[in-house]
């Protein structure tokens, strides 16, 4: 028997329902590093990590704003009418869905950066330090020489 078949796939309109909501509420380090070197306008990122991390390394350009101070402060610091991405360590933490879902809930437009901090160095983004900026060498299992066209 096949495992990938032992739950059988969903109707392709209830699969193209899920993908494109998925869509809606994620974006990845590729893009969003795409957007910030265009300066699209509207478009505010969130580094939800604590102080410890934001000093170890951060996008540029982003915000700092731990999720557990969110409530307090997002309406003081995030323009009400941008789009908030948020973004956390990486794929083994869920900070950013916790931010995610707390802009929300302030009524802001959300996505969430899927990859987190982790591919955005991974795939060879400059980050910024207390000590200035920095860039890793690309990972080749992350990142390719080009883009993936995706």
């Amino acid at each position: 028997m096949s495992k990938v078949l032992a739950v059988p796939p969903a109707p392709p309109a209830a699969a193209a329902a899920h993908f494109a909501a998925q869509l809606a509420y994620q974006t990845d380090v590729s893009d969003v590093y795409a957007d910030l070197a265009a300066t699209v306008p509207g478009l505010v990122v969130v580094d939800a990590r604590g102080v410890e991390a934001w000093r170890h390394g951060r996008l540029p350009g982003a915000l700092h704003l731990p999720h557990q101070e969110i409530a307090a402060r997002a309406a003081d610091v995030v323009p009400a009418d941008t789009v908030v991405v948020t973004y956390c360590w990486g794929p083994g933490c869920n900070g950013a869905t916790r931010a995610a879902l707390r802009f929300a809930a302030l009524g802001y437009q959300v996505k969430e950066m899927i990859g987190g901090y982790e591919y955005w160095v991974r795939e060879g983004f400059e980050v910024v330090t207390d000590a200035g900026p920095r860039r890793a060498r690309v990972d080749e299992l992350t990142a390719v020489a080009a883009s993936c066209d995706c």
